[in-house]
């Protein structure tokens, strides 16, 4: 059964936000707002919250997961990037963008694209998810929380809850945050190749 955690959308209580961060690092798999819409999100080594985000998704092994990082220093860690690339997400972040470019070491195999060894990464603007990310003090490993055979993913906690009580261990709910996925930006060639229009303003990278 899933933990259910009401946080305020602008002043998160820092006790609330300490007890996900120690969940997740004890395991868990939650469901959480962002700058876009829900994701799901667990900590990079959590294999067993990984395959059950593919299980949830019914995703293959070609989806490129996404790394949730607090700021441009936890970013670099994972990411190969340039210094035109790095310009060009610097001046859009933070904000509704995921990135796709080349791994690092330090970034597990099965998170990468398995061809490519690419990874998603983005740098969201919301303020649950910054000070959840800051707590943890490490990424994210996120996907949106889309369910198969849906148009629109989820937007109500209360709902996550009551569908996905069984799968979750916790809900982070913070109000209503949109519907819309992010704007997907594939850097990996080192140039910009929008693969997704969503919530970011996508003519900076045409």
């Amino acid at each position: 059964m899933a933990k259910y955690f009401d946080v305020h959308p602008q002043t998160p209580q820092p006790r609330t936000i300490s007890t996900v961060a120690d969940s997740l690092r004890s395991g868990a798999l939650i469901a959480y707002p962002t700058d876009s819409c829900f994701a799901l999100g667990c900590r990079m080594g959590n294999h067993d919250g990984l395959e059950r985000i593919r299980s949830i998704r019914r995703l293959d092994d070609r989806h490129h997961f996404t790394l949730m990082c607090e700021n441009f220093a936890q970013l670099g860690q994972f990411v190969h990037i340039d210094n035109n690339v790095f310009r060009a997400i610097k001046a859009a972040t933070p904000g509704s963008y995921t990135f796709i470019l080349p791994a690092t070491k330090e970034v597990p195999r099965r998170l990468m694209h398995p061809k490519k060894k690419t990874v998603g990464v983005r740098i969201p603007d919301h303020t649950v998810t910054k000070a959840l990310l800051a707590e943890l003090g490490e990424p994210l490993v996120s996907s949106t929380l889309l369910l198969p055979g849906e148009d629109e993913p989820m937007t109500q906690g209360w709902e996550i809850k009551e569908r996905l009580d069984h799968v979750l261990d916790a809900v982070v709910d913070s109000g209503d945050c949109g519907t819309e996925p992010t704007t997907v930006v594939d850097f990996s060639s080192g140039r910009a190749d929008i693969i997704r229009h969503g919530a970011g303003n996508p003519t900076r990278f045409e």
